[in-house]
């Protein structure tokens, strides 16, 4: 999660140049520019000169409905290979990771605590834009017995030289959402593996350019989603792969969550950065904790995948009752049109039959929740609250106590029964194991085409909405790879 990363600026041979602030005077900045509704669907994917792309559901659309599902259809279409797959390929083993730390607003903060609590980790340099955070965070680093690290303050491009370093293995990026590809680009492309909060990127045609950087490179590329390291969530894994729900058949993953104040919170946020999504993409625009952890039961892109996907959005309401309510005249806020849908409800279809709903809503009154469901020809589970229902043992038609399945929790949270940190020590959890198949060799319990698949309904569902729910193609990322069963968050417990 990366709900509170500062603003940043999305490099210069990205997007369109603009003399205007974003934040400040609320005009089209160069980061703006790209993004504006009509520019989605066209600049924003780098499709709008592409011909051709017949769909069943273009011709009895409205043009714009129709360009919308001919550029996704354009999309899914496989391209070459540049390098070797990434399934299945191990990091180099080492005594000791060094990372390198890339935002330091209040996600990045507090992970750098995480990072400094993990046995054979060192941070070795840290970067963000205000001066003041980096030297909180090297104070944190000295104050764990570590040396000082490296400190680059300087502007919004100074990742860059952190990523040049050769003392690096690993770049964490916790940024906003717009500057995470061409950060993960730039790890990558110095030789460096990197991790990146949600999502990973914006734009499909940024997601297969990741998928092509990965390969290249042997770097790997990881959406760092600590959700699927949740007790609850490695829990139900598990029991999945056992066979207790039978043969899966549903499931259902959300990120339904009320930001309205916090979104308006000019500190919290440090600016309207997150807000401004809503003025320019209609779709889902955090799927990632509810789809990764439902991917991972269904074992997506390890013997099933992911194939097309299907979105409706209610009218963009919450936001502007909002700041009727809460802003006061001449707020920057008030010259925003919102765009995006308060909840957005996708539908996924597998190769192998299987149904997963998405839904995204932090714009409306709601109590948070993941949804969390997976379903099976034997019994259902459902979170929020948490309750099971399996036969043999469930035949009442009443839901039963979660709480009896401990013995199937993962070997993570036997180990660690008490994590510490945020977000219920799922974060922890997270760091501690990508930080322990660092150390001794291991292959990661996920890769770049599993980002790449968690990000895909960002801007597809955007698509689909715009051609009145139209099902849209989902890229097969592994280019045929999906088809080998293979190990994923299911891990044994190394021996060393």
């Amino acid at each position: 999660m990366n709900d509170d990363a500062r603003p940043g600026q999305t490099p210069r041979d990205l997007t369109p140049q603009s003399t205007g602030d974003e934040v400040n005077r609320q005009e089209p900045s160069r980061r703006s520019v790209l993004w504006t509704t009509a520019g989605v669907a066209g600049a924003g994917l780098g499709l709008s000169s592409l011909a051709g792309g017949s769909a069943a559901a273009a011709g009895n659309a409205a043009p714009e409905a129709a360009e919308a599902v001919r550029a996704a259809e354009a999309v899914a279409a496989v391209p070459a290979r540049q390098g070797r797959t990434m399934t299945d390929v191990p990091f180099e083993r080492r005594s000791t990771v060094r990372v390198g730390i890339v935002g330091l607003g209040n996600r990045g903060d507090s992970m750098i605590d995480l990072f400094l609590a993990v046995p054979g980790v060192r941070v070795v340099a840290v970067c963000d834009p205000v001066r003041e955070k980096t030297v909180k965070a090297a104070a944190k680093v000295t104050a764990a017995g570590q040396p000082a690290p490296a400190v680059y303050a300087k502007g919004e491009d100074d990742y860059v030289n952190l990523c040049r370093r050769g003392d690096i293995d690993f770049v964490y990026v916790a940024t906003p959402w717009e500057t995470h590809f061409p950060m993960a680009k730039a790890a990558m492309l110095n030789g460096k593996h990197v991790g990146v909060e949600c999502p990973i990127a914006m734009r499909l045609d940024e997601l297969w350019q990741l998928v092509d950087l990965s390969e290249r490179t042997r770097r790997h590329c990881m959406q760092l989603e600590n959700c699927c390291y949740g007790k609850n969530e490695m829990r139900v894994l598990r029991m999945a792969h056992a066979g207790l729900f039978g043969e899966l058949l549903h499931g259902a993953g959300a990120y339904n969550h009320d930001l309205r104040q916090l979104m308006f919170d000019p500190d919290y946020y440090e600016g309207p950065w997150r807000r401004l999504w809503h003025t320019r993409l209609r779709g889902d625009l955090y799927p990632n904790h509810g789809f990764g952890p439902v991917a991972n039961y269904m074992d997506l892109n390890r013997g099933d995948r992911a194939v097309s996907i299907t979105s409706v959005g209610t009218p963009a309401l919450g936001l502007a009752a909002y700041r009727k309510e809460h802003m006061p005249p001449g707020d920057p806020s008030w010259k925003e049109s919102y765009i995006g849908a308060d909840r957005t409800i996708s539908l996924v279809q597998t190769a192998q039959g299987r149904v997963i709903r998405l839904e995204h809503d932090v714009s409306s009154p709601h109590p948070y929740s993941r949804i969390n469901s997976l379903g099976g020809t034997l019994g259902v589970f459902e979170d929020y609250p948490e309750r099971i229902y399996l036969e043999p043992t469930n035949t009442n038609h009443q839901w039963d106590d979660f709480k009896k399945y401990a013995e199937w929790d993962h070997w993570l949270w036997k180990e660690h029964a008490n994590p510490p940190g945020g977000h219920g020590g799922m974060d922890y959890i997270m760091v501690f194991r990508l930080m322990q198949c660092m150390r001794l060799g291991l292959v990661p319990d996920f890769d770049v085409y599993d980002a790449a698949v968690w990000t895909a309904p960002v801007p597809l569902s955007h698509l689909s909405i715009k051609a009145k729910g139209a099902p849209l193609p989902i890229p097969d990322f592994t280019r045929g790879a999906w088809k080998k069963a293979r190990s994923g968050m299911d891990s044994e417990k190394p021996a060393a």
